[in-house]
């Protein structure tokens, strides 16, 4: 999968899973921050955003982990989250 793929996948489930009426997953800036400014999300969204992610791409994160704003600032960062994550069971795998 193409990071364009992997970010349309990305922002799609971001649209399903929050039930954003009013945004279409294509308009969805890659880089633009998430929370807050961008799109808005809260602190629900992300644990919501974060199970979704866990059943689509089988990653998952820690509540206590300090990185997971780092992980959940943009689609983009989030698509180097899951590439990572799914390549480290990859790894662990072989």
């Amino acid at each position: 999968m193409t990071n364009d793929e992997l970010d349309l996948e990305i922002k799609s489930l971001i649209v399903d899973t929050l039930m954003l009426e009013d945004v279409e997953a294509a308009e969805i800036d890659t880089e633009a921050p998430l929370f807050v400014e961008g799109l808005g999300l809260d602190s629900i969204d992300a644990l919501e955003l974060a199970l979704a992610i866990h059943k689509k791409f089988g990653v998952k994160t820690s509540p206590d982990d300090e990185r997971n704003r780092e992980y959940f600032h943009s689609v983009m960062s989030l698509r180097e989250f899951i590439k990572s994550q799914q390549a480290a069971a990859e790894g662990e795998a072989s």
